[in-house]
C-alpha cells in the first residue's frame, strides 16, 4: 500500500506497512490533517476513528521517517527525528524520500491519499 503526503504543494511518498493498523488507516484516506508539532520530535495529528492494533507489538523505537499510530491517544504521529521505544506506538510505514518539510516550525496541514505505485 503506497501514500502521498501533500504538504504546500509538495508531495511525500510512503510505503505503509502491512498490518492492521496500517490496513485501518488505509481505509480512512484520503484525510486532510492538521499537523501539530510534538516534543521538537515529530508532527501529530487527530484520527477521525481508532485503528485496530491486533498482532501489533507492544511498542516500538521510531525513526526519522516513520508514519506510526500511538494507540492510547488515538493519533497519527509522523516521525522527523529518531525517539526512544514508546510503549503503545504501532508502525503504520516509513516516508521513502526527504522528511526535510516536516521539520517546519507550527502546523502543517497535509492531505494524506492513497498512491499508486510508479
Amino acid at each position: 500500500m503506497n501514500i502521498r503526503l501533500t504538504i504546500n504543494g509538495q508531495t511525500l511518498s510512503a510505503a505503509l506497512e502491512d498490518n492492521a493498523a496500517a490496513r485501518d488507516f488505509f481505509g480512512l484516506l484520503p484525510l486532510v490533517l492538521d499537523l501539530e508539532d510534538y516534543a521538537a520530535t515529530e508532527k501529530i495529528a487527530q484520527l477521525p476513528q481508532k485503528l485496530s492494533t491486533a498482532g501489533a507489538p507492544a511498542g516500538m523505537t521510531p525513526a526519522a521517517g516513520d508514519i506510526t499510530y500511538y494507540a492510547p491517544w488515538g493519533n497519527l504521529a509522523i516521525f522527523y527525528k529518531g525517539f526512544d521505544h514508546s510503549a503503545g506506538l504501532v508502525r503504520l510505514g516509513h516516508i521513502t524520500g526527504d522528511i526535510q518539510l516536516l521539520r517546519g516550525r507550527g502546523p502543517l496541514k497535509v492531505r494524506i491519499e492513497a498512491s499508486r505505485k510508479d
